[in-house]
């Protein structure tokens, strides 16, 4: 159990420094960097809500602190110049709807804060609120994300 705390501890520390290093150089590569720690975080923690991993309180919560802390940035990293280039899966209805996209923003920050505490109860409420955050993750990849091969 202790190397499962130290690998999840490592991984949140590389995954905070490389999504707040040099936002403003190529806001399409730190948002797709943020994004593959977001979906690192999303199968440990949705791992532990199917039961395909053992629940481990510390783990999820690390989890979705790395979703919260992706979340309270995830507007900046698509200025306007950002629309396209790269290889960017965004949507154009980011920029069409910014406040749109902001909200949901909003709602994945809220639905993570709310399960980094329902994983210190433990995993009947974590699994209840990891609900919340898998269906905000779905609703703004269906309307804000351009899915590619």
């Amino acid at each position: 159990m202790k190397t499962t705390y130290i690998k999840v501890a490592a991984f949140c520390v590389a995954s905070l420094v490389g999504t707040t290093t040099s936002i403003a150089s190529d806001p399409i590569a730190n948002r797709q960097a943020m994004m593959k720690n977001v979906g690192a975080s999303m199968r440990v923690a949705g791992g532990m809500a199917q039961g395909k991993i053992p629940f481990d309180s510390l783990a999820a919560e690390l989890a979705m602190r790395v979703m919260n802390s992706s979340a309270a940035g995830l507007s900046s990293l698509f200025p306007d110049n950002s629309k396209t280039g790269g290889d960017t899966e965004a949507a154009p209805k980011i920029w069409e709807d910014k406040a749109g996209f902001d909200a949901l923003t909003a709602k994945f920050q809220e639905a993570s804060a709310a399960a980094i505490t329902a994983a210190k109860a433990g995993e009947g409420d974590f699994k209840a609120a990891f609900g919340a955050v898998a269906k905000n993750c779905k609703a703004c990849h269906q309307d804000y994300r351009i899915k590619k091969n």
